[in-house]
């Protein structure tokens, strides 16, 4: 038989039981769906990362009282790293003297809720002390105006920088933010810049920033203390020079660092170093564990519906016996009666393998449509999808396909 006639057979075998042959497909199914859903959300997760990090700068080196980590881990003694001693902006001076660093710049924020102007109000703001130089770490374009600049700092100017939130909701339409007076709790600030819309960021809104010099913020507000010093303490955001690598500004800062705090060398350090390809580590981690759950659960599904096929194609050469000896009687060799019932199990797997991509493309475009996640599930799943159901098909319908060709023709006829 030529390849249409035993699709075509394949096809009517199919629907003669459509439960049947449903229930059979089932599993393959579920473990291409699983194949094609999570890879594209993998791919999805790893493009929105991309542009999570890119938007906070490439490069920038995150000095800490801790080494951050995705999902910390619950024997950390905050109690013992909030003792570590605080960072400030004298560190940052001098870590701005390294040759291999272009910009270090010291930065501390709060909370301010709510804030209004008039009848005008901005909600969940955020007011940051920083640094000359932050628009550099931070991967801010300045729109109007200027940034915060050293003689800002350095005279603890009331002058406040924007987010394009901020702009817009406390401006009213055609008011020019630039030079106007922008009250914060109690304290007056002149706006001398507004920045470009940046978007959020891991779900953090980036655009909703009133940014003041960082000795302006320490003179009027108090550093936190306790636990609340590990994550609202001073941070020193460091960019590199542009031709040096991360990991020798890494080095250099860190050995700075154990000078200034006067730390032996077998003394571990009492800051954190972070980089985005140390958060990435732990970013990877977690893919990693979701890969091997793709794997067991689609290795799993494959493997119950390859024993399903195998379980149908015997009971249908059981139920076909008689067929298989008339057609073997009239002319027709035991690798045509094998071929015909091989490839009814890989026509079995195969469509359960189509369906199954079907619902897993469905599932990523599900997932891109409800939330901020752009699922994608690139051109190799589909071949990937549609090669592992029809290996199912082939591996497990083998041994139904051989058994139906080895009967003896004269016992099949006469088989009730």
């Amino acid at each position: 038989m030529n390849l249409i006639t035993l699709c075509a057979r394949a096809i009517a075998s199919m629907r003669y039981n459509k439960t049947r042959s449903f229930l059979t497909t089932l599993g393959i199914i579920i473990g291409v769906t699983t194949i094609i859903a999570i890879v594209a959300l993998l791919k999805g997760l790893d493009r929105t990362i991309d542009q999570e990090f890119s938007s906070l700068g490439t490069k920038t080196i995150y000095v800490q009282k801790l080494e951050l980590e995705i999902g910390l881990r619950r024997h950390r003694n905050f109690e013992e790293i909030s003792k570590r001693p605080d960072l400030t902006v004298a560190d940052a001076a001098a870590i701005s003297k390294l040759p291999t660093v272009r910009a270090a710049v010291p930065n501390i924020h709060r909370d301010l809720g709510t804030l209004t102007r008039g009848v005008y109000e901005a909600d969940e703001c955020l007011l940051t002390g920083i640094g000359e130089g932050g628009d550099l770490t931070g991967n801010w374009v300045v729109s109007e105006g200027r940034f915060i600049t050293r003689y800002d700092q350095q005279h603890r100017n009331m002058v406040c920088v924007i987010g394009s939130y901020v702009a817009g909701n406390l401006f009213g339409p055609g008011e020019e933010p630039l030079g106007q007076t922008l009250e914060v709790e109690g304290r007056r600030y002149t706006v001398v810049g507004v920045l470009e819309e940046k978007g959020a960021s891991f779900g953090h809104p980036q655009d909703n920033q009133i940014y003041v010099p960082v000795e302006t913020y320490i003179k009027y507000y108090s550093l936190p203390e306790g636990r609340a010093s590990v994550f609202r303490g001073i941070r020193i955001e460091v960019l590199p020079e542009e031709k040096v690598p991360v990991e020798a500004a890494v080095a250099d800062v860190e050995e700075l660092l154990r000078l200034r705090h006067g730390l032996r060398y077998y003394e571990d350090n009492d800051f954190g170093l972070n980089t985005q390809e140390s958060m990435l580590s732990s970013l990877n981690t977690i893919r990693s564990v979701l890969w091997l759950v793709m794997v067991g659960v689609a290795g799993i599904s494959l493997l119950v519906g390859g024993i399903g096929i195998m379980n149908i194609m015997l009971v249908s050469v059981a139920e076909r016996t008689r067929e298989i000896g008339i057609r073997k009687a009239v002319g027709a060799s035991d690798a045509d009666v094998m071929v015909q019932f091989l490839s009814e199990a890989v026509a079995l797997s195969s469509v359960g393998g189509v369906v199954g991509i079907f619902l897993g493309l469905a599932a990523g475009a599900f997932v891109s449509a409800i939330t901020p996640l752009q699922a994608a599930a690139p051109w190799w799943t589909v071949v990937l999808g549609v090669g592992f159901s029809a290996a199912v098909g082939i591996i497990f319908g083998i041994y139904p396909a051989r058994k139906a060709s080895g009967l003896n023709p004269i016992e099949a006829i006469r088989y009730e």
